[in-house]
């Protein structure tokens, strides 16, 4: 099976040689420079058959050929997604031929293709807005957890000193009580050492005693 798209192109391309021919013969010739824009618009070659059929509607003064070669030139900008101008063509169009129907239809047709692109992009921009606002969001909580990490730390500094201040406070009272156990011990030496003292002085003065006894005898 023959692509029939390939075959068209090359025809239309053949077709625009010849137009393009003729109209170096007869340059302001309306019905070749018609059809040279047309065999460029089926040829997808939008934005040369754009200029061709303005260059046509600029040139002619009867108002249906006018009407005619605007509307072609707003499917031509149609078909290559310039909407705003496409919309403006037709209502040129329009305005030479109020009653041309497919003008009429054409510039709804772009009106609300332009109306649904408007849309979408707001829903994108709004997407990108909620997008933005989540990222915030995540980079406020990833902010709450830091400050929640630096606050555990802080807390657990102060833990740590407490712990400390309570094991010096623990060594302090060991100490005061080894100081104490240390006074007993003294006070107990000394209180064991007056009673040897005073065996002592006891044992002397018996001995002293029978001394004198001896020498009464």
């Amino acid at each position: 099976m023959k692509d029939s798209t390939k075959l068209d192109t090359i025809q239309f391309n053949k077709a625009e040689i010849e137009y393009r021919k003729a109209i170096e013969k007869k340059p302001d010739d309306p019905k070749w420079n018609f059809n040279l824009a047309d065999a460029l618009y089926k040829q997808r070659k939008f934005e040369e058959s754009a200029e061709k059929f303005k260059d046509i509607a600029d040139r002619t003064s009867d108002k249906l050929d006018k009407s005619r070669a605007l509307y072609n030139r707003g499917n031509s900008l149609l078909m290559n997604n310039k909407l705003d101008e496409s919309i403006d063509a037709y209502k040129q169009s329009l305005r030479s031929n109020p009653e041309d129907l497919e003008s009429k239809y054409n510039l709804l047709y772009a009106m609300n293709r332009k109306k649904k692109q408007q849309e979408q992009q707001k829903k994108q921009d709004k997407d990108k807005k909620d997008k933005d606002k989540n990222k915030d969001k995540d980079k406020d909580k990833e902010k709450n957890k830091d400050q929640n990490k630096d606050q555990k730390k802080d807390q657990d500094k102060k833990q740590d000193q407490q712990k400390q201040n309570q094991n010096q406070n623990q060594q302090q009272q060991q100490s005061k009580i080894s100081k104490q156990d240390a006074e007993q011990m003294l006070q107990a030496l000394e209180n064991r050492e007056k009673k040897t003292q005073e065996k002592v002085k006891k044992i002397e003065a018996l001995k002293a005693k029978s001394k004198n006894m001896d020498k009464n005898w």
